[in-house]
């Protein structure tokens, strides 16, 4: 059996159905911090998190290739990916948006790294970057959690093309 990539014929897939289908499998929500060279820090909302590895502790996040962020996220090498709970609607949508100060009001401590840790999250992850691998109109980033916490409450999810909270 043999691991190396395969690269089949790609078949006419409607852009529009594929999504529908996959906005069908209801994911976390995060928030992936981090501070720019000037050391501003940044935020943006993201779903494509997953954890990879055990041992060593690993995750993953992916970021579109035109992402406005992605040279920010290149270029650095630690982040902290914040897990939101059912009651931040809000922050998710001020982090998915455009708007220039996202931390503006927003409270959050700072990890020993210096990085953004959001309150009232259910978890967070700080992480270095342990690997990218660009893929399609994505980069896969593979982060190496150094450090994390747990502050159980329900999650918020994304589904069907909105946010959502799970039912007990």
């Amino acid at each position: 059996m043999s691991n190396a990539p395969s690269s089949p014929p790609h078949p006419a897939i409607d852009e529009r159905a594929f999504r529908t289908a996959l906005s069908q499998f209801a994911t976390g929500v995060t928030i992936i911090t981090t501070q720019d060279e000037q050391g501003r820090f940044f935020g943006m909302t993201a779903t494509s998190f997953n954890s990879v590895s055990l041992n060593p502790p690993l995750v993953l996040w992916s970021l579109g290739n035109t992402a406005r962020s992605m040279p920010l996220f290149s270029a650095t090498s630690r982040y902290v990916i914040n897990v939101l709970a059912a009651d931040q609607v809000a922050l998710a949508e001020r982090f998915a948006s455009r708007i220039e100060d996202r931390f503006a009001g927003v409270e959050y401590d700072l990890s020993s790294s210096g990085l953004p840790l959001l309150r009232g999250c259910i978890a967070w992850f700080t992480c270095h970057n342990r690997s990218r691998y660009p893929e399609g109109d994505h980069v896969i980033f593979v982060g190496e959690v150094e450090h994390c916490a747990v502050h159980p409450k329900p999650p918020l999810v994304f589904h069907g093309g909105g946010f959502a909270q799970t039912v007990p």
